[in-house]
Order: C-alpha cells, then sequence, then structure tokens
C-alpha cells in the first residue's frame, strides 16, 4: 500500500485482491465465496468503478441482510434449457456468479438457457456476468430489479429499483458489453458519495418532500434517466425480476435473470464474431465533430482501464482502507 495523500492510497491489483478477501474472510464468508466477491469488486475497480470496487465489501457487511439466517442455494425449478434458483439468503454477487455458469453451461449444450434467481441481495456489476457469457462465445442479457429506489415520474417516492441491464457479444477481439442502469444515478454510487460526504450531480434525486436534493444523507427517491422512457425501461426490468421469482422472497422486489444464447443457433460462431467486429468497426469509422478524437464504443473505457490500472495501480480513499481493515470478525451466520 502507498500513501498518495491524507485521503487517497494506493494498491497494487494483487494488495487489493488480498485486502477484499482478508475483509470478506473477516465477516465470515467462506474461501470460495471471499474469493469470488473479491474477483467481482477488485475488477470493477479496475475498470474504472470505483464505487463498484472495495466499497462495495462495506455495503455488504453493512446490509442488513448479511445478519439474517441463510441456506444453500438450490433450485425450485430446472429443465435442461432452465433453472429457478432459490439464492437462500445469499450475497448476489456468489449466487449470480454460480448462476452464470450454470446458464453458460446449459447454453453451450442445448444452444440457449435462462435462469433466474430471487431471494439474494446486491449482485454488484452487471457487466461482470454477460462478459463472462461472451468470453464462452454467448450472447448473453442479464436483467436485474432490486429495491425501491427510483420515482415514477410525477412521484414524490421510490417505485422500482434502479435495475441495470447488460448485454454481452462475442467478437474477434474483446467481448461487446453494454451495461446500463434505469436510474440517473446508482444506488451502489449514492452510497459511495453519502460515505464521502460529497455532493450529488443536480437533477438526479429527490428529498422527502419532492423537490430536488444534491445531498445523498437526504435523497428520498432517485430519478429515472430519461424520463418516461428510463422509468419503462426500468419497469421492464421489475417485470423480469417477477420472472426470476422476486415474488417468491421475502421481500418480494429482488429478481436477477440471465439469459444466454449460442449464436450457431442463427450464425456460425466465426462468422457471428467477424460480423460484429466489422459492424463495430463500421460505427467507430463514422465522422467525428470537431475536437472529439474517438467515436467510443460502451465497454471500451472500462477495458483500457483495467490494463492502466493493473499496470499503475488503484486509488481508494483512505477511509475505506481504514474501514476495511477494521471489519468486525464474524457477521455473517453459519449454514
Amino acid at each position: 500500500m502507498k500513501i498518495i495523500s491524507d485521503e487517497r492510497v494506493q494498491l497494487t491489483a494483487d494488495e487489493a485482491q488480498t485486502l477484499a478477501v482478508q475483509s470478506l474472510e473477516q465477516i465470515g464468508y467462506d474461501a470460495e465465496e471471499a474469493r469470488i466477491i473479491a474477483d467481482h469488486v477488485v475488477d470493477a475497480a479496475l475498470c474504472g468503478y470505483e464505487y463498484s470496487g472495495l466499497p462495495k465489501i462495506l455495503n455488504v457487511a453493512e446490509h442488513h441482510q448479511l445478519t439474517q439466517p441463510r441456506r444453500p442455494m438450490h433450485a425450485i425449478r430446472e429443465t435442461s434449457t432452465s433453472a429457478l434458483f432459490d439464492g437462500g439468503n445469499n450475497n448476489g454477487m456468489v449466487a449470480m456468479y454460480r448462476a452464470t455458469r450454470v446458464a453458460i453451461d446449459k447454453a453451450s449444450v442445448h444452444g440457449m438457457a435462462v435462469v433466474g434467481v430471487n431471494n439474494s441481495w446486491v449482485s454488484g456489476r452487471s457487466a461482470h456476468y454477460v462478459e463472462m457469457a461472451a468470453r464462452a462465445g454467448l450472447v448473453a442479457i442479464h436483467s436485474v430489479s432490486s429495491r425501491a429506489h427510483v420515482a415514477a415520474p410525477g412521484s414524490s417516492g421510490p417505485a422500482t429499483g434502479t435495475n441495470p441491464i447488460a448485454f454481452g457479444f462475442p467478437t474477434l477481439n474483446e467481448p461487446f458489453i453494454i451495461d446500463l442502469g434505469a436510474a440517473a444515478f446508482m444506488g451502489t454510487d449514492l452510497i459511495f458519495q453519502e460515505r464521502r460526504n460529497a455532493v450529488l450531480p443536480e437533477n438526479v434525486a429527490i428529498d422527502k418532500d419532492g423537490n430536488p436534493t444534491r445531498d445523498p444523507a437526504k435523497v428520498h427517491a432517485i430519478l429515472p434517466f430519461g424520463g418516461y422512457k428510463g422509468f419503462a425501461l426500468g419497469l421492464a426490468m421489475q417485470a423480469l425480476g417477477v420472472l426470476a421469482g422476486a415474488g417468491l422472497g421475502d421481500d418480494k422486489t429482488y429478481g436477477y435473470l440471465i439469459m444466454a444464447v449460442k449464436p450457431d443457433l442463427l450464425l456460425p460462431l466465426d462468422d457471428f464474431r467477424r460480423d460484429m467486429s466489422e459492424m463495430l468497426a463500421r460505427v467507430k469509422a463514422t465522422p467525428r465533430q470537431p475536437g472529439v478524437e474517438e467515436i467510443r464504443l460502451p465497454g471500451e473505457r472500462a477495458f483500457r482501464e483495467r490494463v492502466r490500472h493493473r499496470r499503475d495501480g488503484l486509488e481508494i480513499d483512505r477511509e475505506i482502507y481504514d474501514a476495511l481493515r477494521a471489519l468486525p470478525r464474524g457477521k455473517l451466520p453459519a449454514r
């Protein structure tokens, strides 16, 4: 660990991984669970999403579900091309990793698969799962319905979750990844900014009286991005959460769905990779406006940041680093 300033420290990727694993084991996760979650949050940090990186472990440690009884994740219903899992109140990064592995295995054999997970919480960065599938040569879609944070247009209270949706496509090079939330500001980032006593951007949140606020501590609801269109997209994710069995969960809210398709159902994989790469190249080659150096595709910045941070290390807030090292022991109930 290298001290950059009073507020910031720098870690190598290996140091970040070690800190993450030790912090997760400290609160009671076993070695495999700690590795899965650590891999997820460290990769998020490497990709440039600091709020979804190491601070996410503090979100997990402070989550009200952490101290509730849990049980092994198990299939409620399963076919050769589908599965619906009760997540057993286990962390979402563990449950969705395992569900994605199931989707990849089923789609690789049978051409397509759809897998739902409920009774789980804090699934992390959606791009993580569709990238897993895309690197296995599959097209993937992942949707999330989560705890209500986002107001409907005209409402003064939360109605839906921030509800991201992600897509992954194999290409001749790095996978093409799209990951976007249906909210003007993501819930994880809101928690991060409150930890830092930061000020939010304008027009992303409202207080309990329905007035705009930039104080994270006063946020009663986040606004949807794009008005009615963003809210409609978020509501679609909430509906897919119902398909994933959200109604079977104690809170009737959390539902994770991942769909994977083998391109060979329609096109040979090599042809699909080639045609995808050519299509993306045409998009990047479109004329640029004055002063624009590059037409940048979704996901490109994250892949570049991953390379840079692996080489140069990661910066995080000193308070986050100290809080991770000071986590109390054994908060997680045994199964």
